[in-house]
């Protein structure tokens, strides 16, 4: 089987970007969370986790357990044990690129999932244990595709809309549209550049902090990096990384300062082609600096909504 990036969610620590602690043991969120299904409206309320956001999922009627929201992953993610605890039938090995390496993980069949109106088909989705995913699954592309999400950080609530082929609307003032690629499933942004030099950004959801490759690193003359960073991927492997910090990074038309990213030349770059290419993972920490995100699978648009003080193109701010 070709490799599948799975699960691109990772926890991290890092305090020269936020004093956030190393996670320990997480609850049993089964045992915590009401047996209520999500309301059946397009509006579902997010939930922080490690900077990531959640949704309410059921399965088989059954729930509603906290999903991290994963546009960085091709493929839905079940804990172990959640899938335990459902019973679920176990499905096919398959071999998944999770951010440290590529490896043949189980799978667990799960029927009837069900995130606001979206119902997917059955989803064999590969296991992992609660402590290294965070949360009860992660939602990836098998679940989104031909949806458009929206997360508005303003109303801390995401809609989730089935997305028609339909002609491009204007940009507003206050915002940002950009037509990316799209690479198995995943929206790639090319209309990005950092020093003058193009570069190419994937939205990850599923990530806490922003991921460049060494190949971005490159295109500065000197770089002093800020401090270590370590990231534990859904597989349980860890990363270390440096933080460096970025200014003049340009994301269609617009100049950001101050963005801390990790340097790490981790597996999914190989596996979008941009192993030898200057890229970015922008992770939770940086997408906050908007007010909304939107990305439209079907038209492969995204929308960056504007912070309040920043309402035109080919103006710049600094990252909070």
């Amino acid at each position: 089987m070709f490799a599948l990036m799975a699960a691109a969610g990772l926890w991290w620590t890092a305090p020269t970007l936020a004093q956030m602690p190393v996670p320990g043991p997480l609850p049993d969120v089964a045992a915590a969370l009401p047996a209520v299904p999500p309301d059946p409206g397009d509006e579902l309320a997010l939930e922080e986790l490690d900077l990531r956001m959640t949704v309410p999922v059921t399965i088989a009627g059954k729930g509603a357990w906290p999903f991290v929201i994963d546009t960085g992953a091709e493929r839905t993610v079940v804990s172990t044990e959640l899938a335990a605890s459902l019973g679920l039938e176990p499905g096919p090995f398959v071999r998944v690129t999770t951010m440290a390496s590529t490896l043949s993980t189980p799978t667990a069949r799960i029927p009837l999932l069900k995130v606001s109106r979206l119902s997917p088909d059955l989803i064999e989705a590969p296991v992992y244990a609660r402590r290294f995913i965070g949360a009860a699954g992660m939602l990836g592309l098998d679940a989104l595709q031909g949806q458009r999400v929206v997360i508005d950080f303003d109303r801390s609530n995401m809609t989730l809309t089935p997305a028609r082929r339909r002609m491009q609307r204007a940009a507003a003032p206050d915002e940002i549209v950009i037509v990316a690629k799209s690479r198995f499933g995943q929206l790639i942004v090319t209309d990005a550049h950092w020093r003058g030099k193009r570069i190419a950004v994937v939205i990850d959801t599923g990530s806490p902090v922003t991921i460049a490759n060494s190949a971005l690193l490159r295109l500065a003359k000197s770089s002093v990096p800020i401090g270590p960073v370590s990231m534990i991927a859904a597989s349980g492997e860890t990363l270390v990384a440096d933080v460096h910090q970025l200014d003049r990074l340009e994301i269609g038309g617009v100049t950001f300062s101050g963005v801390g990213v990790a340097v790490a030349d981790v597996v999914p770059f190989g596996r979008f082609g941009l192993a030898d290419k200057p890229a970015l993972l922008l992770g939770m920490e940086t997408l906050r600096m908007f007010r909304s995100v939107e990305i439209d699978f079907t038209n492969r648009t995204i929308r960056l909504a504007l912070p309040r003080n920043v309402m035109t193109r080919g103006t710049s701010f600094a990252a909070r």
